[in-house]
């Protein structure tokens, strides 16, 4: 009877069940339970196993380029990361509120160790998430004009709750990169939050962005409830090395 209930799970795709059941039976713990309590034990096995498929996909989805953790974010004075702060958005709140989130800050400060932490807090949370190096993205939207799945491209990336850009600014954009980013913020606008990062400070974002009356548009937008990071002192990078030799 166990082994036919053990491939009927198998076969309705019941894994967390499946293993809970079979690991019980191997165990000899069948006996330690109530009814209710195996039930509530074999179900909550199911859930646990369902949520963290849900997480890996996410995470899988998101095309992040490594892994990173808000735990293992390193809050010295110099650099000037709010402890606290951090944390609340790591809350993924500010999802909830379709709010924006910019980090700026020299080569190697840990902007994009950050993002990508919160970004991957927002897929254990539950959220969908697309990570981008912006010169890529812009590259990837051209090609899409060009064979005509532009649009389904925009609408693709409309559907993820967070959208990171990650090294915006690296250099000024001409007319199509700067249609199609203020096209792409528009469609997020009070629907969906944008964590970007920067070298360069929000200030300078005119310059980059060029054309007054979109790039007005667009820092309108992405500033309107925005969360701001500006991270100081030495490049991360350069401190590894050193620790390391």
């Amino acid at each position: 009877m166990n082994e036919v209930t053990l491939t009927r799970m198998k076969q309705m795709k019941l894994h967390g069940m499946h293993g809970a059941f079979k690991t019980a039976i191997e165990t000899g713990k069948t006996d330690d339970y109530t009814i209710d309590q195996f039930v509530s034990m074999i179900t909550d096995a199911e859930w646990d196993d369902r949520n963290n498929r849900k997480i890996e996909r996410l995470i899988k989805n998101a095309r992040f380029h490594y892994k990173a953790t808000i735990e293992n974010v390193v809050y010295e004075h110099a650099r000037n990361i709010d402890r606290t702060k951090l944390l609340r958005l790591a809350e993924c709140d500010f999802i909830n509120k379709n709010e924006n989130v910019l980090i700026s800050g020299s080569t190697g400060a840990g902007k994009s160790y950050i993002a990508t932490a919160l970004g991957y807090q927002a897929c254990i949370e539950g959220y969908r998430v697309l990570y981008f190096n912006t010169t890529k993205m812009f590259s990837k939207l051209k090609m899409a004009k060009a064979d005509g799945s532009y649009l389904k491209e925009l609408a693709k990336m409309a559907r993820h709750q967070l959208i990171i850009l990650d090294d915006f600014g690296l250099q000024p954009l001409d007319s199509q990169n700067r249609i199609a980013l203020l096209e792409l913020i528009e469609d997020r606008h009070n629907k969906g939050s944008m964590l970007v990062t920067s070298q360069l400070p929000v200030s300078k974002w005119y310059e980059i962005i060029g054309e007054k009356t979109i790039a007005d548009a667009i820092i309108d937008r992405l500033i309107h409830q925005s969360h701001r990071i500006e991270l100081m002192g030495e490049s991360m990078r350069k401190k590894r090395n050193i620790y390391s030799e």
